[in-house]
């Protein structure tokens, strides 16, 4: 192989690298908020890929042709993107906790702007999404996704992927999303349903009660209250998930 060859097969295995890791980082809690500029994000993107590209197992690539070419640089943003979006699925349980807690707090009304990949309607989404963004990089979970990119090359080879297990283990995604985001808002359902039916009680006492101007305030104050105290193990509830998802790959 001469140096020609050489440098056009590192070139080549280097961008099959980076669209795995690109891919990737397209969804992946923390590295793909809205409030990172595009650039940046892409030069991180070629910087990762540039550092992982020696350590990943992939070497110079020699193929010249367009359909082996495309079917390569298919698979690996195929399972780039997969990556991605479970590690996104993820998070959004905490956006569905969020809208759920407003819902039973009174609060579903007070809009926030978006702050994530995917739309959070609530301030109360808005305000955990970037607890559990800040988090990730406080506990050093970034350094846990940059080695779990890593190793995916271990469990999906270059170039290759299992379509019918992606779209399994995504479905089983969902499913976790949706426990974990029901469990985290569970206290809060609780807390709702005893004094909405203390209230209609009262109200069925006292027909004369003005239910919504005493109730609307005591709900918010209640909930507002009740995330205080159940916050740190609300944000546990996602991130051992989210880690014990990256160190296996598996639900």
């Amino acid at each position: 192989m001469d140096l020609s060859t050489l440098l056009t097969g590192t070139v080549m295995g280097y961008f099959v690298v980076f669209a795995r890791i690109g891919s990737a980082l397209l969804f992946m809690p923390g590295f793909a908020e809205n409030t990172v500029p595009v650039r940046q994000r892409l030069l991180f993107g070629l910087i990762l890929s540039a550092a992982l590209f020696p350590v990943s197992g992939v070497g110079p690539i020699v193929e010249d042709r367009p359909v082996a070419l495309m079917l390569l640089f298919g698979a690996e943003v195929t399972v780039g993107l997969w990556i991605g979006l479970v590690g996104r699925t993820l998070l959004s349980a905490l956006q569905f906790a969020g809208y759920q807690i407003a819902l039973m707090s009174g609060l579903a009304n007070a809009l926030a702007p978006n702050t994530g990949s995917m739309e959070g309607a609530t301030s109360l989404a808005a305000m955990l999404i970037a607890g559990a963004t800040a988090l990730i990089f406080i506990t050093d979970l970034h350094h846990i996704i940059i080695r779990s990119l890593l190793m995916s090359y271990q469990v999906f080879a270059p170039g290759s992927f299992m379509l019918a297990e992606l779209t399994d283990q995504f479905a089983r995604a969902v499913q976790v999303s949706l426990y974990m985001g029901l469990s985290i808002a569970a206290p809060f359902y609780i807390a709702g349903l005893v004094l909405n039916v203390g209230m209609g009680l009262a109200n069925r006492m006292m027909a004369s009660l003005q239910v919504f101007f005493i109730a609307q305030p005591a709900l918010i104050v209640a909930g507002l209250a009740l995330m205080v105290l159940a916050i740190p193990t609300m944000m546990r509830g996602f991130l051992e998930p989210f880690a014990d998802w990256l160190a296996t790959y598996e639900f």
